[in-house]
């Protein structure tokens, strides 16, 4: 399982940095293997309202479909709609292939560092 340091995460298996004045999320990599293969994913529009703790969008896997969790308050500036068309993107890089860009982020105390992260996740 990789996990990038310069990164932050959720308990929800989410990555997020900041790019350009927006905070970039994308599924971890221990999100994306504990998936399996994704199939599909449900983005929101761009200008949508995203909620910490709420789901923005799902994925489909050939196990399930599970939520996507924002791990921020704000407004969707950018989705990836290469994901709309190639959702195993996120299985083969999911530090490269991001989900939504947002603006105007608040609701970010309960991101954890690297390093929390991966404490989290030695315990699931």
């Amino acid at each position: 399982m990789t996990i990038k340091p310069e990164l932050q995460y959720s308990k929800d298996h989410e990555w997020l940095k900041e790019e350009d004045g927006l905070t970039v999320i994308g599924i971890s990599d221990f999100a994306q293997d504990a998936l399996g293969d994704l199939v599909f994913v449900n983005l929101p529009e761009v200008g949508d309202a995203v909620t910490a703790g709420e789901a923005f969008g799902d994925v489909e896997s050939v196990k399930a479909v599970s939520d996507l969790l924002s791990p921020v308050s704000g407004t969707v500036a950018e989705i990836n709609e290469e994901l709309l068309d190639a959702p195993e993107k996120l299985n083969e890089d999911p530090y490269g292939a991001w989900i939504i860009k947002v603006s105007d982020v608040t609701a970010t105390e309960e991101l954890l560092d690297a390093a929390a992260y991966e404490a989290f996740c030695a315990e699931a």
